[in-house]
């Protein structure tokens, strides 16, 4: 196998550190295992001390295979393991835990769920509330943060403070680990006990490690400690790839590794075996908008190919409707539904599209799962409204008490659960529970005659009368200052339902099209798992390491991507890398695309559209169709 001068640098390295910067598709797996065959066939080091790093369990095992393969399945002890792994063998060794002492995920949840009932905590979303504390508290225990000096995303420092020290608590008391514990306990044995680190240091002689732009700082920290005092620390990775920042990753960390070894050797692997000239350029153009990153430059192997085609379309209906028909153009030509992918920015995104994609019946998997926005509390919420006035019950002043529950103080209007008797509710019965409170019966009308109101309405009049009329978007913005959130998050989730009702003129199609697309989302997870020629729906995030001969990147508007949380620097910088790495995934073409209007509201062009057009300030582009 030829390689190029940087390639065979990174192989033929023996001791000591270095930093190799891998550009996408440059074949740096490829570099790993030919290095780990040089160091044992070579320089005659023994396999045994050689330990490969890498961050998933798939990519560990997709190592371990090429290495094999390469001496010819000759099986050698060289070790292969995610950080997990590696450090929690290190913990059994020392404290002789096994398997069973690792906490389940939903272990964990119900750790917090409980002590959100005794700490009386009142969310809608209890779920996501609960995941969100989660990652939270993974954050302090990776960064290492003094949990004096932490302020809370979620809620107030006090409560998460509670929430914090209950859920070590409930661990050490079912004397069990999480993910985050097996990182902090191996630092804090390594720091304390130098004989154990020390007979560690002499096992593993020669450590690479694999995505180093992911690593986060207890993780380098114990790195540091195994490698020393030799040092043969061999790292791989592109800060340009970095887009982990909500899981704890520093991209810092490795534009820090020369200033930590100044002895490192450095080696670009600068070609790109997988894209056209065209996509590689303009994703340079891109990324060297970049302040904190190392400057590459990286070239494409193969030819020049077609150039990125950036497509404006009038609104989102006319986006996914111009994609899936550009998808069926594809295959006519000659291409599989499994060359190509759709990805976006966030889970949100791709509803309209999938429900396109049903009624072309064009196969498609998901890479994550996707969260059914029918059945958001904020859906849920709007649909009990539309249900209690279109209601026949509405018709003699009654209303189905779960519906009520669900709507009665959202917006806020104070009543009693206690006035709201029997499973059918009456509104004179509320009203004479309140007969000497003026002001309360006034609220009741009032709520009479929005229900009255929403009922003779069309589904989306309806759902923009709930928001504006009755208060609901008010709501919205109280409980996100409440949940320390963005109020367009929520506010988000809102327009979509809007957008959704827009297609139907009554509240009974809406509900049964709403039953069908639950049904249809659990028969394509169903369905699709073996159905391997499917068209590829994913998230920015969970397509790196992947490539497809055509990309669509969908919505590549302002406030999506970026998204409208990046407020910082920091923030843009990592946006920016993420739209780096939805662009390298494409090997022949690119399609990015933008709707001008959506939620009958004007939408703005992602600037990285500039960017990557090489456009000054990034005002306009070039369009594919209208």
């Amino acid at each position: 196998m030829a390689f190029h001068e940087s390639q065979l640098q990174a192989i033929h390295h023996k001791d000591g550190p270095m930093l190799v910067l891998a550009g996408p598709g440059s074949g740096k797996t490829t570099v790993i295992t030919h290095r780990i065959q040089y160091l044992v066939e070579e320089y005659q080091a023994e396999p045994g001390s050689i330990l490969v790093i890498t961050f998933t369990k798939a990519a560990a095992r997709e190592m371990k295979q090429r290495f094999q393969a390469l001496m010819k399945g000759r099986s050698l002890p060289v070790s292969f393991g995610t950080f997990h792994a590696v450090f929690f063998s290190i913990l059994k060794h020392a404290y002789r835990y096994d398997a069973s002492n690792i906490i389940r995920e939903e272990q964990r949840m119900q750790i917090i769920r409980e002590l959100m009932g005794k700490y009386h905590v009142d969310v809608e979303d209890e779920a996501e509330f609960a995941g969100g504390i989660l990652s939270e508290i993974s954050a302090v225990k990776g960064e290492m943060i003094n949990l004096e000096h932490y302020y809370s995303k979620n809620c107030s420092e006090e409560m998460f403070k509670k929430l914090y020290e209950g859920y070590t608590d409930a661990l050490i008391r079912q004397r069990m680990l999480d993910f985050d514990d097996m990182l902090v306990m191996c630092y804090e044995l390594f720091s304390q006990r130098k004989d154990i680190l020390a007979a560690w240091q002499q096992k593993y002689r020669y450590i690479l490690v694999d995505e180093f732009q992911d690593i986060n700082r207890v993780q380098y920290e114990i790195v540091r400690m195994l490698a020393a005092p030799e040092n043969n620390l061999f790292i791989v990775g592109d800060d340009d790839q970095s887009i982990y920042r909500f899981r704890g990753a520093k991209p810092e960390i490795m534009l820090g590794f020369t200033k930590d070894y100044p002895q490192a050797k450095q080696a670009l692997l600068g070609i790109n075996y997988r894209s056209t000239a065209e996509i590689v350029e303009a994703a340079g153009r891109l990324i060297g908008h970049n302040k904190t990153r190392y400057q590459k430059e990286i070239r494409a192997f193969r030819g020049q190919g077609r150039p990125v085609v950036t497509a404006v379309w009038e609104d989102a209906r006319a986006e996914t409707k111009g994609i899936v028909e550009e998808l069926q153009d594809y295959v006519r030509m000659g291409y599989r539904w499994s060359d190509m992918a759709v990805l976006y920015r966030t889970s949100l995104e791709p509803r309209l599209l999938m429900e396109r994609l049903m009624e072309y019946n064009i196969p498609f998997r998901m890479r994550d799962t996707l969260p059914n926005l029918y059945e958001h509390w904020i859906a849920k919420d709007i649909c009990a409204y539309i249900r209690i006035g279109g209601d026949g019950l509405a018709k003699r002043g009654k209303a189905k008490r779960a519906d009520v529950l669900r709507i009665i103080n959202r917006p806020k209007r104070y009543v009693n659960r206690e006035a709201l008797e029997g499973q059918e509710i009456s509104w004179n019965g509320v009203k004479s529970w309140y007969q000497d409170k003026g002001w309360m019966v006034e609220r009741i009308e009032q709520l009479e005659y929005d229900l009255k109101m929403i009922g003779k309405m069309a589904p989306v009049a309806a759902v923009n009368y709930i928001r504006k009329g009755v208060g609901y978007d008010e709501y919205l913005r109280e409980y996100a200052e409440y949940r320390r959130m963005k109020p367009e998050e929520l506010l988000e989730v809102a327009d979509q339902v809007q957008e959704s009702a827009a297609g139907f003129g009554t509240a009974e199609e809406w509900f049964v099209h709403m039953q069908d697309y639950g049904k249809q989302l659990q028969e394509q997870a169903r369905r699709l798992e073996n159905d391997t020629d499917s068209v590829m729906l994913m998230t920015m995030h969970s397509s790196k390491g992947l490539e497809f001969p055509i990309v669509y990147i969908l919505d590549a508007n302002e406030r999506v991507t970026p998204h409208h949380k990046a407020v910082l620097d920091a923030d843009l910088e990592e946006e920016r890398r993420m739209f780096y790495v939805a662009m390298t995934r494409a090997k022949d073409r690119l399609h990015v695309c933008y709707a001008k209007e959506r939620y009958g509201k004007e939408q703005e062009r992602s600037r990285f559209i500039g960017e990557y057009m090489g456009e000054d300030g990034g005002k306009r582009g070039r369009s594919g169709k209208k």
